[in-house]
């Protein structure tokens, strides 16, 4: 029939083929996504439903953030913890709304340790404001029973990263490496499947002049943020740059991967290590930015090299285009602000 392609290439067909690429492959890892992507379809549905289900809201809980706890956070993180139980290729999982790690029993174990943050902008949920999943996949580090050692891995170790985005559609971007790249796929609801729609993204060096970040924090934030803000604002030269904040990582950090520019949570007099946290957060999309062939940085070193040393962990982030995170870097140095 025309206008059908009848060999598109599917997310699924896609992880198959990256695996024939790996000799000693045992399709555990494919087995883990398939699971997730089975997870995002699921939130995406009660997304869409979300007003007609009566699903907005809050829970009348808060999590181990102290933030309130949406009724759409809870059916998120219980999808999520429920496929990749049921996938029997990961033995740890991370949540931003567990206080603890996630073990998995002993007779659905595998190899992969899982962090997620389930419902990624969860507050702007009821003015329906794009929202989005994020997660991480690492390889078990230790020969014992799963512990929390094994989640805290720098961002340097992931096999796998990626983010769902509920917006006007729904997209999954993932990357499985530097080599890979990073591919975008957008749910066509007529399969059920997430079809290749942005193959190899890739960042320019400078992109577009946009600057994204939250501004009512500026009377808190250090001078190297201060000059940098000012600098697109105020150009000796130039033009100013555009300012878009949506307020949802996975949107925000979607259309610098797109358009480029750079997408910062800088620390504050109230945040010293800024708000995101970086096993669920930072990592992932610092990998999939740096994977694109942007930068992503704490102001004063490589987002990815951070040792963890809680599962909750926050970090501040500057992630981009390269030349405009490198802008940042210079002003960190000139200002000798470490971290």
């Amino acid at each position: 029939m025309a206008g059908i392609d009848t060999n598109c290439m599917t997310l699924t067909r896609f992880v198959l083929e990256e695996q024939k690429k790996h000799p000693h492959a045992t399709g555990d890892l494919t087995m883990l996504l398939q699971s997730l992507l089975t997870a995002v379809k699921a939130v995406q549905t009660a997304v869409r439903r979300a007003g007609i289900a009566n699903l907005y809201g809050f829970q009348g809980t808060t999590n181990v953030q102290g933030e309130e706890v949406k009724k759409l956070d809870v059916l998120a993180n219980d999808c999520f913890i429920n496929m990749l139980k049921s996938s029997y290729s990961t033995c740890l999982m991370v949540s931003e709304e567990n206080e603890d790690v996630i073990e998995v029993e002993t007779e659905q174990q595998g190899k992969y340790i899982v962090t997620f943050d389930p419902l990624d902008g969860s507050s702007n949920i009821d003015c329906l404001v794009s929202i989005g999943s994020i997660f991480g996949i690492y390889r078990k580090i230790s020969n014992e029973t799963p512990s929390i050692k094994d989640a805290l891995q720098c961002g340097t170790e992931l096999v796998c990263a990626g983010y769902a985005l509920y917006g006007s559609a729904t997209m999954v971007v993932i990357s499985l490496g530097k080599e890979s790249g990073v591919h975008g796929f957008m749910l066509d609801p007529s399969l059920g499947e997430f079809v290749l729609t942005h193959p190899k993204i890739t960042m320019a060096p400078k992109g577009k002049s946009i600057y994204s970040l939250n501004e009512g924090y500026a009377s808190t934030w250090n001078e190297a943020v201060k000059e940098y803000v000012n600098n697109k604002k105020f150009p000796q030269n130039g033009k100013s740059y555009s300012s878009r904040y949506v307020g949802s990582m996975v949107a925000d950090v979607h259309r610098t991967l797109v358009y480029g520019g750079i997408f910062m949570y800088p620390p504050s007099a109230s945040s010293p290590k800024g708000k995101l946290r970086l096993l669920y957060e930072a990592n992932p999309m610092a990998f999939i930015i740096e994977n694109a062939g942007g930068l992503a940085s704490t102001g004063s070193g490589r987002i990815l090299e951070i040792q963890p040393t809680k599962i909750h962990e926050r970090a501040p982030v500057f992630l981009g285009s390269a030349d405009e995170v490198n802008e940042i870097i210079a002003l960190y140095k000139k200002h000798n602000i470490t971290q």
